[in-house]
């Protein structure tokens, strides 16, 4: 890392000349990366159907376009976002006026993963910039293509010295983890998500965790059983389930569990054909090492429907497990692949209790037709955010921070969210010179009859 602590280095020099703290140098850059983005969209989508057999549509939706959308958003917001905001001031430090302004951190390592390589790193790194940040970006080494093009992206767009990428495995993520970081923001496992904190607290570096997590879908039986089915086949199989927030599991209420079955199936049969694995545009598992998991996974419960697998393109075609126990192997991990463990309820109060008794989510679905219900969910679950009466598209938006809690995460971004994380609220107290209140100086033999009556609720 001889090399990179030189880069770094470079950064942190290019940072400490203050030609970030400029906001129309962050919008310049900005409006360069988009436009590099799409001067590149072939380039991309090239890059994400080889690396993970993504159509050009589902890359577009799920990748180009919503890191397009961020930038944008942070391009016509970012007056506002830097600007100090005048904030009250507390009558004890009469006369005097108070302001927050927003700070970059300096130096951020923003370490993105292989299912959504393209915006899991390009999002983040917009707000970012937009933050006056300089960055170090590390993309996932199992999507080698989708790097490649974030590479020659960020390098013919960006100021020299503004943004690196680093490229490369475990042993350069654990280098990189070992260098001083003013901010770290990482997207990934659970497991991994610890390390990273574990590195952080080294330099005590505040950090960014976006994890995972089982995400439970529930059915109650008010729900419109074939537009839930649609949209949680949508939902679930969007890179062939190899999503942070698919739903992981469905708990329907045992009324409606056929019928929800049939429109599953007839959900899957519509997208993808009868043959899913052997179609040219269902994305493909990672790897060889996910692609053997899941299939070991697929040995809970009983196989309803689906099973079938393409081993020589690492397909895996959408799966529905009945008969499944909470105690099952597939119950015991995120799941991470187009697998749909069903599980029946009689009593809400009972997939409460169970799902608050297990570790917090990264999203919740929730489909009913029932406000009552709607709201005892909402309430009574903690989880990272979710959609009722739809999957996925909680997190599509600039305007909905996007982020876990518990295990599933810490921070969130997306839109002015972002803008906070990669900033420090600096807050200031200009205390005026023309009058000098002698209450707050000693001897306080006089002044608590007085205190009392100006600091109380």
């Amino acid at each position: 890392m001889g090399d990179m602590s030189g880069v770094l280095a470079d950064q942190r020099r290019f940072f400490e000349s203050g030609v970030t703290k400029d906001p129309a140098f962050r919008r310049r850059q900005l409006l360069r990366l988009g436009r590099a983005i799409e001067a590149n969209e072939s380039a991309v989508l090239e890059a994400l159907r080889e690396d993970l057999n993504k159509s050009a549509y589902e890359a577009y939706a799920t990748e180009v376009g919503m890191v397009l959308e961020e930038i944008g958003f942070m391009v016509r917001n970012l007056g506002r976002l830097s600007r100090p905001r005048r904030v009250k001031s507390s009558i004890v430090h009469f006369p005097s006026k108070s302001v927050v302004y927003q700070e970059p951190y300096g130096l951020v390592l923003i370490m993105s993963p292989w299912n959504y390589p393209f915006q899991l790193t390009l999002a983040p790194l917009a707000g970012a910039i937009a933050a006056g940040n300089a960055a170090v970006v590390k993309p996932s080494n199992y999507s080698p293509r989708t790097s490649a093009v974030i590479r020659k992206i960020l390098a013919e767009s960006l100021d020299e010295g503004l943004v690196s990428v680093v490229e490369g495995g475990r042993e350069v993520n654990q280098s990189l983890l070992e260098q001083h970081f003013d901010y770290i923001f990482f997207t990934g496992s659970v497991g991994v998500g610890r390390t990273v904190m574990r590195s952080a607290a080294e330099h005590l570096t505040p950090v960014t965790l976006e994890l995972g997590g089982k995400s439970p879908c529930i059915v109650d039986e008010s729900a419109k059983i074939a537009l839930a089915a649609k949209r949680i086949v949508w939902g679930k199989l969007l890179n062939a389930g190899q999503t942070c927030v698919a739903p992981d599991y469905i708990l329907v209420h045992r009324t409606v569990k056929e019928a929800l079955l049939e429109e599953l199936r007839r959900s899957i049969v519509d997208f993808f054909g009868r043959e899913p694995e052997q179609n040219p545009d269902y994305p493909k598992i990672v790897n060889e090492k996910h692609f053997a998991r899941l299939r070991g996974l697929m040995k809970s419960g009983s196989i309803v429907f689906g099973g079938g697998v393409n081993e020589s393109t690492r397909q895996i075609a959408p799966t529905i497990l009945d008969d499944v126990d909470w105690d099952d192997p597939v119950m015991q991990e995120e799941i991470f692949g187009p697998i749909m463990p069903i599980l029946v309820y009689d009593r809400l109060e009972d997939v409460l209790a169970r799902v608050s008794e297990r570790p917090k989510p990264l999203a919740l679905y929730l489909f009913t037709g029932s406000r009552k219900i709607k709201k005892l969910v909402t309430e009574r679950c903690s989880f990272g955010g979710g959609c009722i009466n739809d999957t996925i598209v909680h997190l599509a938006t600039s305007y909905l921070p996007f982020g876990g809690v518990g295990e599933s995460g810490m921070g969130g971004y997306h839109g002015e969210a972002s803008f906070r994380t990669f900033s420090h609220s600096k807050s200031v107290l200009e205390k005026s010179n023309l009058i000098d209140v002698p209450l707050r100086y000693p001897p306080y033999n006089k002044g608590l009859g007085l205190l009392r009556r100006m600091l109380k609720m």
